[in-house]
């Protein structure tokens, strides 16, 4: 689901969501089929009112994580570009400890996921555009440095201490 008010970027989804046809049989660019069915959107329909809390109690989350980890070395929180928004769908930090980081919270029983672990250029799907390992190290990197915290808009305040009091010791 996209929600947006501007004009013209609406237009485009609902093109591409519709195979990229403003008529019936005649597409003005290539697109996709992407329209929801009635429960979809009955679903969709009842949760619309939540977003925009959603969205402020998921950014208040990630400025208190960022406010945690600010200073430490060796830990690199999401960027916001001035002005711009971000809802934080995902928060994810990047490390070159991932992996030992992952384990020590593990062992803390505080989740994690990784966000992606393969490149977009190393993808099976993807095998036919001949890319290969090294082509785009900067990707490859990302890859095995990112780490995404628990992030939701129910995460108590307790649950985020605890989150960030384990992160921070982890790096001291």
């Amino acid at each position: 689901m996209v929600t947006t008010d501007h004009k013209a970027l609406a237009e485009r989804v609902r093109l591409l969501r519709n195979h990229g046809s403003a008529q019936k049989y005649h597409h003005v660019m290539l697109g996709y089929s992407s329209r929801l069915d009635e429960l979809q959107a009955a679903i969709l329909l009842a949760k619309l009112p939540y977003l925009a809390r959603w969205n402020r109690a998921r950014q208040k989350i990630a400025a208190r994580y960022t406010a945690a980890f600010k200073g430490f070395s060796g830990i690199a929180t999401p960027l916001v570009v001035p002005g711009n928004t971000h809802i934080f769908h995902q928060y994810t930090i990047r490390t070159s400890r991932r992996d030992e980081l992952r384990a020590f919270l593990e062992k803390r029983r505080i989740p994690t996921t990784v966000h992606y672990p393969l490149p977009l250029h190393l993808q099976p799907a993807l095998k036919s555009l001949g890319y290969k390992k090294g082509d785009y190290p900067e990707a490859e990197r990302a890859a095995k440095e990112v780490l995404s915290l628990p992030m939701y808009p129910e995460l108590s305040l307790a649950a985020q201490k605890r989150i960030a009091d384990a992160i921070r010791t982890f790096f001291k």
